[in-house]
C-alpha cells in the first residue's frame, strides 16, 4: 500500500464541531467534535477516498477503451483499413 503525506486544514465551525479538509486531496471532508478526533479519523477517510478515486479512474479508463474499440469497429476509417 502506498503512503501519502497530505496537508490537513482544521477549522472550528461556529456550530460547534471541527471540520478537516485538505488542499492536497479534493473531496476529503472530516467532521468531528474535537480537532484531535479529526486528526485520528482523517487517515482512514483519506485512504478510502483515494481507493475510490483509483477504482473510478480504472473503471473510467476501461470504459473509454471499450468505447474506442467499439467505435473503431463501426468506422473502418478510424482503424486505418
Amino acid at each position: 500500500m502506498a503512503t501519502y503525506k497530505i496537508t490537513l486544514e482544521i477549522e472550528h465551525l461556529p456550530e460547534g464541531p471541527y471540520l478537516g479538509t485538505s488542499p492536497d486531496l479534493p473531496g476529503l471532508i472530516v467532521q468531528a467534535e474535537t480537532a484531535e478526533e479529526v486528526i485520528r479519523l482523517a487517515p482512514d477517510i483519506a485512504a478510502d477516498l483515494i481507493q475510490v478515486m483509483q477504482e473510478s479512474s480504472l473503471c473510467h479508463s476501461a470504459s473509454s477503451w471499450r468505447h474506442s474499440q467499439r467505435d473503431a469497429q463501426r468506422d473502418p476509417e478510424t482503424t486505418g483499413h
